[in-house]
């Protein structure tokens, strides 16, 4: 019997799809879980993020980690019990360098929905000690949680290696030190796990992409009109993303008229006017866990003497100034440039005169955070260059807001990094006036 030839399929040429599928922002797989189909996996996700972790630990010569940051013990565990837990330490995870890790969750119903959620990590679950807020106790309190992570080291033998952590508050610095824990930084090793992806994590990142760009196309072609208020937008999009997969809204920002002028980073109650032009920047977490984060800018039309409202030349020149420096950052996205090749093609801007990230022309690494282990900014990206490697994930913003100016025009774009360059997976059109000649 001869073989079946896996670029074929019943004599049809398959080699035009020329990519893996998950590269591909129009090859995209449902949310749900089918027999006849291989989507995400995830359980490779889980094992493939763990593995990741664990081999940057290894470089970084790190008997452990002890993570308190709710989206790190999500990548090591994949347990996850709601955004209000994430950044309170209520909870925590250590990771041997080699082995199993184990999850200290609250105490109580959450406890044993854990152990109900998570059979992959079987018996490796544990009550969490909590100390923050035990007013005269929290010294007490918090030298028992230590002695718990501890007793995990103890089982891995590895209490007097270097043990990395990703965070910690004072009371817990004095309780490790009382313990004779070798404490180290272990952000580094978190973040280079991180901030590439696996292929599950890309599918993943699409899924979120197509949210935020159908929440997008809504927006302009349905809610924005004269006399809407810009927090109206943002209901109606947080209502539509919820209701399309996402798990949070993290934030949706809306700014109109004279509240891109300066740049208002937050929706307010002001109505949207014919003629305004209208920022909308979309951070939300989509499927599973993973980021949509990207802006356009839009144009509010109105009856001016019977004729549809367009953007003015100097409107258009400045949308124009926005998008070729973005898409200029955007084609140096590549495997084996760095993050000083994607800000030289930024204009200067405050992130020079005070160098310091404005975090209005950047670049960013997203994934089941908004912002990852890799920032992009003139403030100093080009004394201090990352290289850029395949299958890193970024959101690329910039911003012009020249002074007297009555608008401002933001626009972003979420970007993968492949080898044969980068792959824009945020699909919504740009202003058609302004991308003539484009």
């Amino acid at each position: 019997m001869s073989k079946v030839d896996p670029t074929k399929s019943n004599g049809m040429d398959l080699t035009w799809l020329g990519k893996p599928h998950e590269h591909d922002p129009g090859r995209l797989y449902s949310q749900t879980g089918a027999d006849w189909q291989y989507r995400v996996d995830f359980d490779r996700l889980r094992k493939e993020r763990l593995a990741k972790l664990q081999a940057e630990m290894r470089a970084d010569d790190l008997g452990a980690l002890v993570l308190f940051a709710g989206a790190n013990i999500r990548y090591a565990t994949a347990s996850y019990q709601g955004n209000w837990k994430y950044n309170i330490n209520i909870r925590y995870a250590v990771v041997p360098a080699t082995g199993e890790p184990t999850l200290f969750e609250t105490a109580g119903s959450d406890l044993q929905c854990a152990i109900i959620d998570l059979p992959w990590m079987a018996d490796r679950i544990r009550p969490a000690i909590t100390w923050q807020w035990a007013e005269g106790a929290v010294p007490f309190m918090a030298g028992r949680m230590a002695e718990s992570i501890l007793d995990v080291l103890k089982e891995h033998g590895v209490q007097k290696e270097k043990i990395g952590i990703d965070n910690l508050d004072m009371p817990a610095l004095e309780a490790f030190k009382k313990l004779n824990i070798n404490i180290v930084n272990g952000w580094p090793a978190v973040s280079r796990a991180r901030v590439v992806k696996t292929r599950d994590e890309i599918e993943l990142l699409k899924q979120a992409s197509s949210i935020g760009d159908a929440a997008m196309w809504k927006i302009k072609y349905e809610w924005l009109k004269p006399g809407v208020r810009e927090r109206e937008i943002e209901a109606k999009v947080h209502e539509f993303m919820l209701e399309r997969g996402c798990e949070i809204i993290y934030d949706i920002i809306v700014a109109s008229g004279g509240n891109t002028s300066p740049y208002r980073r937050w929706a307010t109650d002001k109505l949207i006017r014919q003629g305004d032009l209208v920022i909308v920047d979309i951070n939300a977490v989509g499927p599973s866990g993973y980021f949509i984060d990207f802006v356009r800018c839009f144009k509010c039309a109105g009856p001016y003497g019977g004729v549809q409202a367009k953007m003015t030349g100097k409107e258009i020149d400045l949308y124009r100034e926005v998008y070729d420096s973005m898409y200029a950052g955007i084609e140096q996205l590549r495997v084996g440039n760095t993050s000083a090749d994607v800000v030289k093609a930024f204009p200067e801007y405050d992130d020079d005169t005070y160098g310091t990230v404005t975090l209005q022309q950047f670049a960013h690494s997203i994934g089941i955070t908004l912002y990852e282990g890799m920032w992009m900014s003139r403030a100093y990206s080009m004394k201090y260059p990352a290289e850029i490697k395949e299958h890193m994930y970024f959101a690329i913003e910039t911003f012009a807001g020249h002074p007297e100016l009555p608008q401002t025009c933001r626009l972003e774009e979420n970007v993968l990094v492949t080898k044969e360059g980068p792959v824009i997976f945020t699909r919504m059109e740009h202003m058609e006036e302004a991308m003539v000649g484009r």
